[in-house]
């Protein structure tokens, strides 16, 4: 066991659930391209397309200007905690937010027609929890970061030092 685990680099169970994982991947694109498989190839391609031309350097771009905005803010007895982990408090949040708005766009933005008939839901309802989802995940991001820097700045006892001693008792 230990010769597979230095060999493969984690256990034969990590090993498993990986092939399970492709061969579930398999067997979505085969039930998927069963159907209209010209449209998905280029539905496949255009959304790479749209990720690696548009997407992405959206983000690089409006990620550096975060990481400008706090590093300008930042004061010179702050140089203790990392930028990079401080951002995550953002960049997790509106990660959330913006997955959620690329699944559900077409709820959000009221463009599909004949959706209350369906479901006996209005329409509008969707814009407003989007908000009210997008703004529950920064403040649980911002409360999780008052947290941590709450821990890094609260006393630890060194550990050269003894514990103090109970009051009203005396060593023999």
């Amino acid at each position: 066991m230990k010769g597979f685990r230095t060999r493969y680099g984690a256990s034969p169970l990590h090993l498993l659930l990986v092939l399970c994982s492709f061969a579930l991947a398999v067997y979505a694109g085969l039930r998927l391209l069963k159907g209209d498989t010209l449209g998905v190839v280029l539905w496949f391609v255009g959304a790479a397309l749209l990720h690696d031309v548009v997407f992405l350097p959206l983000y690089t771009v409006t990620d550096r200007v975060v990481q400008c905005v706090f590093r300008r803010s930042r004061d010179a007895t702050d140089r203790s905690h990392s930028l990079t982990g401080r951002i995550n408090y953002l960049r997790v949040p509106a990660f959330v937010a913006l997955l959620l708005l690329l699944v559900w766009y077409p709820l959000i933005l009221n463009r599909v027609p004949g959706f209350t008939s369906y479901t006996g839901l209005s329409a509008e309802v969707f814009w407003g929890r989007w908000l009210l989802i997008t703004a529950a995940l920064f403040a649980a991001s911002a409360v999780c970061l008052l947290v941590t820097m709450w821990r890094a700045h609260a006393p630890r006892p060194r550990a050269h030092e003894a514990p103090p001693k109970a009051p009203g008792r005396h060593q023999a």
